[in-house]
């Protein structure tokens, strides 16, 4: 099982990775445009599109890379004091009632929209109207479902994480590569402490 959560995991890392690179093509964009617009009084038609494309798939693609890292915003003031399993219930009743039924929506309409996109204008595709420069705009919109899927996915694994930890009694690990400060400090905190405990 817990090969089949990790594969997963390790899929989603790879695309949040892999996007992450959208912010140095949107800077370059940005800061191309301030040093043309500024120094040269000649601004450019097509960075205003390259920015907000850039940062939308940034943003739609890192959904499935945040779920498998747990990050995603959480309102946990009772959920956290409870035991394992009583976690792993609550998350298993809302995956199934709110979240898949709210990813496949998110399919269904992002499929729908991404295919009248691409043969909006008689096949030509449809076009930014926010600048001048005309720029396609079909391939971002095409990123909704496929973000969709990648979330609806990494859904999947979170649904077996909570099977395991119904079964174990504790939740399986989960892949790390970044954390937090915050994290950081109370590891040490408790590291310390332990040491002082010890002596």
């Amino acid at each position: 099982m817990d090969r089949y959560i990790y594969t997963i995991d390790r899929f989603s890392e790879w695309t949040g990775k892999a996007f992450a690179w959208c912010i140095m093509a949107m800077t370059f964009g940005v800061a191309y445009e301030i040093v043309v617009r500024k120094l040269l009084n000649a601004p450019t038609a097509w960075a205003f599109d390259l920015s907000y494309m850039m940062y939308g798939a940034l943003f739609m693609m890192a959904g499935a890379y945040t779920l498998s890292r747990n990050g995603h915003v959480r309102g946990d003031v009772f959920y956290r004091l409870l035991s394992p399993r009583k976690q792993a219930v609550i998350e298993l009743s809302l995956y199934i009632i709110l979240f898949f039924p709210g990813v496949l929506a998110m399919m269904a309409i992002g499929l729908s929209y991404a295919a009248e996109s691409w043969f909006y204008n008689n096949g030509a595709g449809e076009v930014s109207i926010n600048s001048p420069a005309g720029v396609p705009i079909a391939h971002f919109k095409t990123i909704i479902p496929i973000a969709a899927t990648l979330i609806f996915l990494q859904g999947i694994a979170e649904v077996l994480r909570c099977y395991v930890c119904l079964r174990q009694g504790e939740w399986p690990k989960r892949l790390k590569d970044v954390q937090e400060l915050e994290d950081v400090l109370l590891d040490e905190h408790k590291q310390k402490a332990a040491r002082a405990a010890a002596t």
